[in-house]
């Protein structure tokens, strides 16, 4: 065979191997983002970009801003503040649903503020809510339309607008439990499907943290108001921190048991 003719083949299929590489990275990179973002919002963001390729870098470009950002929890004084004009805003709707809806659109964007989001128009806050939130960032988009609508003349009704209010309620919960400064680290909290060791119901979501507690969301068993935090030990024991049931002054010891119950030290039985 032609020396050319060789080289020539080896060329087109180092350019098929590439052109393949490409296709495929892009295609992964496509996956990733929808996953992250949504369908919805990925669709959105294609639909307002033209063509595939920008609308990945918008939301890449997205992601890059949301990661500068530094993003903290309200103070003990801010949430109070937040939580008296919440409730203000709720007895408003029973009068007046649309002032009390407009007032919400505004509070909560201070709320953003607040916690650290730049103080940017609603679609600014909306994408950046979009990059760890996108269920949150939903809700607001869902109840800042009807908002709109409003302000352009088309009234909504008083239903609409009570939707409105339990979308922004969704943000309100979120901003003021701190859910949004505990965003970074939510790669390690794990929900504990079908836990519940203090028996109120829900299952219980534990948070390991670097010196090797666990530090749990809403468990608390010994009803002492404070969560409970536990130290895993080599032996299968769970040594706990502040967690006392039987009141002896002492941090229980807990001991899984193959049958779905807990034995404390004493062998007294808790069942989950």
């Amino acid at each position: 065979m032609d020396q050319n003719v060789l080289i020539g083949i080896v060329i087109v299929i180092a350019l098929l191997v590439v052109a393949g590489l490409w296709l495929s990275m892009r295609r992964r990179r496509t996956e990733t983002l929808r996953e992250k973002f949504g369908q919805d919002e990925y669709d959105r963001t294609l639909e307002g970009a033209g063509d595939r390729s920008a609308a990945e870098a918008a939301l890449a470009e997205r992601e890059k801003r949301v990661e500068a950002l530094e993003i903290r929890r309200l103070s003990a004084d801010e949430q109070a503040r937040f939580a008296g004009e919440w409730r203000e805003v709720k007895a408003v709707f029973v009068d007046s649903p649309i002032e009390a809806v407009l007032h919400a659109d505004r509070m909560l964007a201070t709320m953003m503020k607040t916690v650290g989001y730049p103080m940017a128009d609603f679609d600014r806050r909306f994408e950046d809510l979009t990059v760890n939130h996108g269920d949150v960032a939903r809700h607001y988009r869902a109840a800042h339309e009807i908002a709109a609508r409003h302000n352009t003349g088309t009234p909504a009704s008083t239903e609409d607008l009570r939707q409105a209010m339990k979308h922004y309620e969704a943000l309100y919960d979120h901003l003021g439990t701190g859910a949004e400064a505990a965003a970074p680290a939510a790669s390690t909290a794990r929900s504990v499907g079908g836990t519940d060791m203090d028996g109120d119901g829900h299952r219980d979501t534990l948070r390991p943290g670097d010196d090797g507690h666990v530090t749990t969301s809403g468990t608390d068993m010994d009803r002492d108001g404070h969560p409970d935090t536990l130290r895993p030990g080599d032996d299968g024991h769970v040594t706990t921190t502040g967690t006392d049931l039987d009141r002896d002054g002492h941090p229980d010891t807990l001991r899984p048991n193959d049958d779905g119950s807990v034995l404390r030290q004493d062998d007294d039985r808790y069942r989950l």
